[in-house]
């Protein structure tokens, strides 16, 4: 991935926050030809010296079978973005040098791939997303809601997946390069259109929180 210096990310936490924040990453194999898989994971920044990615595929999706254990295998997960007009620039109206662009958060995480076919893995990993993503329910769903039949016919359909990560790169590109009254115009004009996320996101990029 292109990475100027000045929209790369090395926090950790901002890796892990985009990470989380977005977890429906894009799984990238070349085993059997480029292939991309949208999966959502599970990361466990504790394990190993930069963190595992777990997660769980259908039987019927041919990855398990085709991605050999320890291959190399590329996640992205997307962040904040938005399209960027040059109208919302102050000085675009002064000089008129201006061209359109787009603002995002990107992570690229490289690992080795691991796939997992028991039924403890697989118990776990459902147990966990749900969790995770049950949270904010005013009565969060458990395993334990469904009958015992259905939940064991609905573990025997897939398969489990963990990455075990080795490189992170990440970025953000948030109008660093911008003037600061040019950064402002372009959050105002974001806000007004209610995507306060990537606004948020701009304001911290940019000390301007």
């Amino acid at each position: 991935m292109y990475v100027p210096a000045h929209f790369q990310i090395n926090a950790p936490s901002e890796l892990h926050r985009i990470i989380t924040s977005h977890p429906l990453g894009v799984l990238v194999t070349t085993s059997a030809g480029l292939d991309a898989n949208h999966i959502p994971f599970l990361l466990d920044p504790s394990q190993g010296d930069l963190g595992v990615l777990t997660a769980h595929v259908a039987r019927a999706n041919p990855i398990w079978q085709q991605a050999v254990n320890g291959s190399e295998v590329l996640v992205i997960f997307r962040g904040a973005e938005s399209y960027i007009s040059p109208n919302w620039y102050p000085s675009k109206h002064e000089t008129h040098r201006q061209v359109p662009t787009w603002n995002y958060e990107v992570v690229h995480v490289h690992g080795k791939l691991t796939v997992h076919d028991d039924e403890k893995f697989l118990r776990g990993v459902v147990g966990r997303l749900t969790k995770t993503h049950e949270a904010q329910e005013p009565k969060p769903w458990k395993m334990s809601d469904a009958p015992q039949d259905y939940m064991d016919a609905m573990v025997k359909a897939i398969v489990g997946i963990q990455i075990t990560i080795t490189r992170l790169e990440g970025k953000a590109k948030l109008s660093q390069n911008r003037e600061a009254r040019d950064r402002q115009g372009s959050i105002e004009a974001l806000e007004a259109l209610g995507k306060n996320v990537i606004a948020d996101q701009m304001k911290r990029q940019n000390g301007m929180n």
